[in-house]
């Protein structure tokens, strides 16, 4: 076999069907987010997509806090948490995160990724007998977590009470179950109605699994999630969260009993054998964590924008799905008409929103998910509708009903 060959022509095919992905090589100015330089590109850019979503990456508090860590103790963490790489920033950490959701523990991982598919892995796995019923749309880490334990799984139909019910009744009483679900869906920007899922869960002897990812920092009057302004904490049995989305930083964690997560700490193996974070990380993570829980000005602004783009985006036509999130997906439905409006957005506007293509969304859903921050300017939000009503005319793209004027 000619491997090389192999590997060009299913390249060649990404790129005959819009699916390639190319990476803006972006460097972010401290203080200064959402701009960037585009090292391959047009220079200046304006960010639209990113994932930190209220620009805590740039906080002088978190930034202060990873100086001072970096001074402290140095760059690395010296190895695995088993090891020698617990450090006293880890264990703030977790203290942090267990007081921000309500729960005894907290168990800190390299990435939500991580978090996700060690914990959901390692309970299911360990647990006799246990069946994981799964929502349709839940995240690829999950999904790898759930396939690695080889546990058995039922799927349910994305926010279906009904199905889900159907699935929980299917199985004995007294046997484990382990539902998992997320709060804030990352594509369509859907929150999953918490409240019934547990009453179903309590209704017939299963756990809770939630991902919180898309909802920590941004919801709640703490910024504990979706959980935390419904006060539903208390009814789950995992949260899980990530570091690297509005906390600005990087990792991944889950918050629940001290038995569980000394469960999970001592027999997953993407805990075990993976090198601890940085003490700069946790020290960066545990001061932003700390800022948004007393500040509501980045979450009250953050709304604010999101109301905006999305009344601007519909006094012209553009279609984007209505949710009650944070996340604008605006639908383009090709593939290579989506990557063309990012690539032009990109090279003769400034403004870097990547193409969410298939395997990330099903074909023929094709979007730009953008993601509005409390420090995009009014002249940012002008640049990027004009920008979009430009191109949607170029590429012949279908409008919704303009909003009275």
């Amino acid at each position: 076999m000619n491997y090389q060959d192999f590997f060009r022509a299913r390249l060649n095919e990404l790129r005959d069907d819009g699916n390639y992905r190319e990476f803006a090589e972006l460097e972010r100015y401290k203080g200064a987010f959402p701009s960037a330089r585009c090292h391959n590109g047009p220079g200046e850019v304006t960010i639209w997509c990113s994932n930190d979503y209220l620009g805590m990456g740039q906080h002088p508090d978190v930034i202060a806090a990873m100086h001072n860590a970096l001074d402290r103790t140095g760059a690395g963490a010296g190895g695995t948490r088993n090891i020698s790489g617990t450090t006293h920033d880890h264990v703030l950490l977790e203290a942090e995160l267990a007081d921000l959701h309500g729960k005894e523990a907290a168990l800190l991982f390299t990435s939500g990724y991580v978090s996700n598919w060690a914990a959901l892995g390692t309970l299911a796995s360990g647990i006799p007998d246990c069946v994981v019923l799964s929502d349709a749309l839940n995240h690829a880490s999950m999904i790898e977590g759930i396939r690695h334990s080889r546990a058995k799984k039922a799927i349910w139909k994305h926010n279906d009470l009904n199905d889900l019910e159907a699935n929980l009744k299917a199985l004995p009483l007294e046997q484990p179950k382990l539902i998992a679900f997320e709060s804030v869906y990352s594509m369509d920007g859907d929150i999953a109605p918490i409240a019934k899922i547990c009453d179903l869960a309590d209704r017939y002897g299963a756990m809770t699994y939630l991902d919180e990812v898309h909802a920590v920092g941004l919801y709640g009057p703490r910024g504990g999630g979706i959980a935390e302004r419904e006060g539903l904490m208390d009814r789950l049995t995992v949260i899980e969260g990530t570091l690297g989305k509005a906390f600005g930083v990087m990792g991944g964690y889950i918050a629940a009993s001290a038995e569980l997560c000394d469960f999970v700490r001592s027999f997953a193996s993407g805990f075990i054998f993976t090198t601890a974070l940085p003490p700069a990380i946790a020290a960066g993570a545990a001061a932003s964590i700390r800022h948004l829980k007393t500040s509501t000005v980045e979450r009250t602004s953050h709304q604010a924008k999101v109301a905006e783009v999305r009344a601007r985006l519909d006094a012209i036509g553009l279609p984007h799905i209505e949710n009650p999130s944070h996340i604008i997906p605006v639908m383009v439905g090709d593939p290579v008409k989506c990557k063309y409006i990012s690539d032009v957005l990109l090279n003769e506007h400034g403004i870097y929103i990547q193409p969410i293509n298939y395997p990330t969304v099903p074909k023929g859903t094709e979007r730009l998910r953008i993601t509005p921050s409390p420090v995009h300017s009014a002249a940012d939000i002008d640049r990027l509708i004009d920008a979009l009503e430009q191109l949607w005319t170029q590429c012949e793209l279908a409008r919704m009903p303009m909003a009275a004027q």
